[in-house]
């Protein structure tokens, strides 16, 4: 679906971490992981083409759809639109996180049903709470139909029940829609329960380290920065299925 190859990301003249190669296939979640200032959203952003590489390639599937949910702030939360234009924004081809797309009501409503949100169709976005707002932005990609969703700590502003259950969507969202997932997140517990495949970007060590979660959470790397006792034991099967 999506490949790095000798990939170096950063600003300017200089690479925020070692060259890296990476590829992703279709129904993945991705959870990348790593301190402020790691190169988290540089990568995301290179991904998308909003930055471009300083070294290496990355090679699309021909006609790949993506959605973009970025850092919160990007959006004005004072304009005046219900939940449902916000998640009609998201019906347009190609990807973005501001854009104006047309699609039949049914679609919407849809996506909204998916995610938990039907009821929330015709209220302000701007009167919800995080919670609603953030199954409504996960609503918006899904009305899109994207191949691939980056989301860009999309959880931050969430207590831990809230994370949770926003992961859940994501997965749900992976799993139903068939959609590849890459979300950037700082709860690395949270990460080995949902995610199949995680990467750490450490720009101290400087290190990229790829795996399943529980081998980046065994590398030295890993536990240099967040300490062996963060490490969390495998998670246990889900009773009567998706969680």
């Amino acid at each position: 679906m999506i490949s790095c190859k000798d990939l170096a990301i950063g600003y300017g003249a200089v690479p925020l971490l070692p060259r890296f190669e990476l590829s992703i296939g279709p129904g993945e979640f991705w959870a990348v992981i790593g301190r402020n200032g790691s190169g988290k959203s540089t990568w995301l952003r290179t991904l998308l083409g909003l930055m471009p590489p300083l070294g290496g390639t990355i090679e699309k599937r021909p006609g790949l759809k993506l959605a973009y949910l970025p850092q919160r702030g990007t959006g004005d939360d004072s304009y005046p639109v219900t939940a449902h234009d916000v998640v009609a924004m998201g019906c347009q081809r190609g990807w973005s996180f501001l854009g104006s797309g047309r699609q039949a009501n049914g679609q919407v409503e849809r996506a909204l049903e998916l995610m938990g949100a039907g009821e929330l169709g015709p209220r302000r976005f701007s009167e919800l709470s995080e919670g609603q707002r953030q199954r409504v932005l996960f609503a918006r990609i899904a009305a899109g139909e994207p191949d691939l969703a980056l989301l860009d700590e999309p959880t931050s502003a969430l207590d831990l029940v809230a994370e949770r259950e926003g992961l859940a969507l994501l997965r749900r969202l992976n799993r139903e829609s068939k959609t590849t997932i890459i979300i950037v997140s700082h709860y690395v517990r949270l990460v080995a329960e949902y995610a199949d495949h995680a990467v750490l970007l450490d720009r101290d060590t400087p290190a990229v380290v790829l795996g399943t979660p529980q081998q980046v959470f065994a590398h030295s790397s890993f536990r240099a920065r967040y300490g062996g006792d963060s490490i969390p034991p495998p998670p246990p099967p889900a009773a009567g299925g998706e969680s």
